[in-house]
């Protein structure tokens, strides 16, 4: 049974284009198991505290750093610097590449508020990032509250370990930062693994945008994304959805106008649990309740029940990637969902939630530039 399983994941793979060893490039950047035992070129690096430049054979040099005290018997070697620390209104670089390759695998656990640490990333000398996003909500944890999450490019583990699998490939430099918008300082321990290899032509940029409405009009529309100019692919949403009213919140569909669609959509969802794989509210039929659960593409990842005192309103956390089903545009895309529930009569009523999101997508470059980022206020959750 363990083959034929394996066998079907493999003729998935194949039939996606994602697992085809005969003909995957030996650059190093086509990880899939179809291909995992062929030889590269590529060259494997890797950036954390312990080997800020990522040089090779530069690892473990520190004689200070960040755990000096605690290594002080053992000396040079033996963890002196695994963490760094960001002081209130610091912008800490916590990788500059130079050269063509690709990031493959960020790990992290910062502490503080995961609202308040800001992460960018900028391909190429760009001035703009392609990627501003809170690092919380990058890695789906939205509501500042850990859980587990399972999927193939997201994944986060005990205790609060936030892990991306993105691939991210740069031709001339990759630049890393994250802005720590608190008034306490952060502690933060990370790596970054990457490769230094050739990067195909057709290499599109990976960005990723986040935006909140609190709370969104009345009979307003949620705008995912917007303004995007350019080739690519979309490959994913997160949100985090907090509940204004009683009753079922999720009718809402989901629009991808792409390619100079103006008034209707080329994709139109039929609702939003729909359009995170789930089905009828996401309800458990034999307990009548939400039923949490997380997979490679989708998943409601968090449901956040009002705790009787101040914790007064339901939260929800929800991703879903477009891995095999990538919503591929030519010159432009705005992505959009309705916040709808339930009134009397059996009409839909228009809702008025705090909505939280953040786009995934990859294109050519230049991109067009992004709304500014809220201000902590604003990204506060309350």
């Amino acid at each position: 049974m363990r083959l034929r399983t394996l066998v079907m994941l493999f003729t998935l793979l194949a039939a996606a284009g994602l697992a085809m060893p005969q003909e995957a490039p030996n650059d190093g950047l086509n990880n899939s198991l179809g291909n995992l035992y062929r030889l590269s070129n590529a060259k494997t690096l890797s950036i954390s505290p312990e080997n800020l430049t990522g040089e090779k054979g530069k690892g473990g040099m520190a004689t200070t750093g960040s755990a000096a005290h605690e290594a002080r018997e053992l000396g040079q070697g033996w963890k002196v610097n695994p963490f760094v620390v960001i002081k209130p209104g610091e912008t800490f670089t916590l990788a500059e590449i130079n050269g063509q390759g690709a990031i493959q695998h960020i790990w992290m656990t910062p502490t503080g508020n995961w609202r308040f640490s800001i992460l960018r990333m900028y391909w190429d000398d760009e001035k703009e990032p392609s990627v501003e996003v809170p690092v919380g909500d990058f890695f789906v944890m939205g509501w500042g509250k850990y859980a587990r999450v399972s999927s193939l490019p997201i994944c986060i583990n005990p205790g609060s370990a936030f892990n991306s699998y993105w691939p991210m490939p740069f031709k001339r430099r990759a630049k890393i930062t994250m802005e720590n918008i608190d008034d306490r300082e952060m502690r933060l321990y990370y790596q970054i693994d990457y490769t230094q290899s050739q990067v195909p032509k057709d290499a599109a940029y990976f960005h990723a945008q986040f935006r909140r409405t609190n709370p969104l009009p009345y009979k307003d529309v949620y705008t995912i994304l917007d303004g995007v100019k350019g080739k690519g692919q979309y490959v994913g949403t997160y949100m985090a959805w907090g509940v204004h009213n009683n009753g079922w919140w999720g009718e809402g569909e989901i629009k991808f106008y792409m390619d100079g669609d103006r008034e209707f959509p080329t994709i139109n969802g039929t609702g939003t649990e729909d359009y995170f794989n789930g089905s009828y509210n996401f309800e458990n039929q034999s307990t009548k309740q939400y039923e949490e659960f997380t997979s490679p593409y989708s998943g409601l990842i968090q449901v956040i029940k009002p705790d009787g005192l101040y914790q007064s309103q339901q939260r929800f956390g929800l991703y879903r990637w477009h891995i095999v089903d990538p919503v591929r545009f030519e010159t432009d895309l705005r992505v959009t969902i309705q916040a709808l529930g339930w009134r009397s009569g059996q009409r839909y009523l228009p809702l008025t939630d705090d909505i939280s999101s953040v786009a995934f997508w990859y294109q050519t470059e230049p991109h067009a530039p992004f709304p500014k980022i809220p201000t902590k206020d604003a990204l506060e959750i309350n």
